[in-house]
């Protein structure tokens, strides 16, 4: 059974850094493509950031790009969501997701494993 755990979300001012964390137990993190998905209006989610399953490749949406960085860590069998520059439209539950493609997509269907989520709120 593949489980994600998220951690690292908390409050923030405007402009400020945080860095979430996605511990993966029952599947090593080379087997797949791994994401982040934030909830946004009149969407059920929104992409934010994914990196391949080689960890070579790694794909940001266009509103968090130069912002946040998706790294993993493969000894750890986490990955990590670096945000930097935060703005009060970042606060949102973060949730991360692992695919079942090896490709760093954007497409939230094709993510068959998700977190429970971990709430990241910027203050101004």
């Amino acid at each position: 059974q593949v489980q994600l755990v998220e951690s690292g979300g908390g409050l923030v001012l405007a402009g400020g850094s945080l860095r979430l964390a996605c511990a993966v137990s029952g599947r090593t993190i080379t087997s797949n493509a791994w994401a982040w998905f934030r909830p946004a209006p009149g969407k059920a989610r929104e992409f934010v950031a994914a990196i391949s399953r080689d960890g070579a490749i790694t794909n940001y949406a266009g509103s968090v790009k130069g912002r946040v960085i998706i790294s993993r860590d493969n000894a750890k069998n986490q990955f990590y969501l670096q945000m930097n520059g935060l703005y009060p439209e970042d606060t949102a539950w973060y949730f991360c997701a692992g695919s079942v493609r090896g490709v760093a997509t954007s497409t939230g269907h094709y993510y068959a494993y998700w977190g429970q989520g971990t709430q990241v709120t910027v203050s101004s």
